[in-house]
């Protein structure tokens, strides 16, 4: 008995040691991810000089990137579910860093694109996988804050981003900017080495090999649709694969257009030059991740579903308030305030939505709510550039409002909190 009791001790020491060494990977996963997806708003006007570019084109190229993070993320999600959560981050870290890398030899407009997508696949992919395999390795009672800090990594990357093109822009250009994408591929190699797949995904795998599915029948079922029909056959998976991916369209409209558009707005609409873009840009970033952080830390308390609604309704509310009251005395304050407001929907996110699915079809369902939901993300930068040619960016900020405004309010009346738990299942 001692010895058996001596064991479980042992092992939720390594348990423990392992979700902290998961969390360093996946933090610096989502930092470059977060990073590699700024670099395109930083070239933007970069592009748009060298090769010709509409503002409509301009905001394209942004839609580009988002309808492959779609595609990305649902197979990424799939991938997780048959190949194993740490397989999918590695392979996904590699797609990503050598197509963004790709970017700086490109010439065209069709080149430039074509290129983004491919890479967008591996970002897409990542955001799932990551926040999947973070979700069946942290302790239920602290999920949220862990998770909420995890998505702190995409501000981080955000600054990072910020800081190498207030860097190499002006004195290399936007073609050296992509090139330093290919470093995370280090990473990759290293996360491979040292990093176990989940108990939880190892438990799902061993369950369906008990239930006497070889090899070939998976793929085939799979390949079938068999997880989709494994979703929509169970009534809770159902409603809640609808729910998310109707709340992430919204939430991802607001926050990629904003996103996309926020530096070119600093720029034209508020007339600050690069260097004081930027800095405002690193001030708005950090309050995110703060936000994300804190946003975390309460939802353990409070409950992800009041959080999250939190965030995104004062989002919604705080964004006509820049656009109408801005001025370059005022904008600072307003950045920081909102950068604080948006980042709290990311923050709960990913546990929010991990819990409202089963570990047998957690990753695909996730994995295909979030990025049936990019639709709203690949929409949104187009729809701000055609917006920015008829009338004003700010303009397709008020709209990004209201989208922030329904995001809010789905889970408010509609998504309960914690319907199954990674840890006891």
């Amino acid at each position: 008995m001692e010895s058996t009791a001596f064991e479980t001790r042992a092992a939720a020491r390594e348990r423990s040691k392992t979700w902290i060494v998961v969390f360093v990977f996946c933090f610096l996963g989502l930092l470059i991810d977060g990073a590699d997806l700024m670099l395109l708003s930083y070239s933007l006007t970069s592009l748009k000089a060298e090769f010709g570019l509409t503002n409509f084109q301009a905001g394209s190229l942004g839609s580009v990137t988002l309808a492959g993070m779609a595609l990305g993320g649902i197979y990424g999600g799939w991938a997780c579910d048959k190949f194993g959560r740490v397989k999918t981050v590695v392979w996904t870290i590699v797609l990503f860093s050598v197509g963004t890398a790709l970017l700086g030899l490109t010439h065209t407009y069709a080149q430039f694109a074509a290129a983004r997508f491919v890479a967008s696949l591996g970002l897409g992919a990542l955001y799932v996988a990551c926040n999947t395999l973070m979700a069946e390795y942290v302790p239920t009672r602290f999920r949220t804050t862990v998770l909420g800090t995890l998505q702190a990594g995409w501000s981080v990357g955000y600054i990072v981003a910020t800081l190498l093109a207030g860097w190499l822009l002006p004195e290399y250009g936007w073609r050296y900017l992509l090139y330093v994408a290919i470093i995370p591929v280090v990473l990759a190699i290293l996360m491979q080495k040292l990093v176990p797949e989940p108990p939880a995904w190892v438990a799902a795998k061993a369950n369906r090999m008990a239930a006497g599915e070889t090899s070939t029948n998976r793929d085939k079922d799979h390949k079938s649709n068999g997880v989709i029909k494994a979703i929509f056959g169970d009534a809770v998976a159902r409603n809640m694969f609808i729910l998310w991916a109707l709340t992430a369209g919204f939430l991802q409209f607001g926050y990629y257009g904003v996103n996309n558009w926020l530096p070119s707005y600093l720029e034209t609409e508020m007339g600050l030059n690069f260097k004081s873009m930027t800095a405002y840009l690193v001030g708005t970033y950090a309050a995110m991740i703060l936000g994300k952080i804190l946003a975390g830390i309460a939802a353990d308390r409070f409950g992800r579903r009041f959080i999250f609604s939190f965030g995104a309704l004062g989002t919604a509310i705080f964004l006509p308030i820049i656009v109408i009251y801005h001025s370059p005395d005022q904008i600072l304050w307003m950045l920081v305030v909102f950068g604080f407001l948006y980042g709290i929907p990311y923050g709960v996110n990913a546990t929010y939505m991990t819990e409202s699915f089963e570990a047998r079809f957690r990753g695909s369902a996730v994995g295909g709510a979030y990025n049936i939901g990019r639709i709203g993300a690949a929409v949104a930068p187009a729809a701000i550039g055609f917006l920015a040619t008829q009338v004003s960016i700010g303009m397709g900020f008020l709209v990004m409002g209201a989208a922030y405004f329904v995001c809010g309010l789905l889970p408010a009346l509609l998504i309960k909190d914690k319907l199954f738990d990674p840890q006891k299942e």
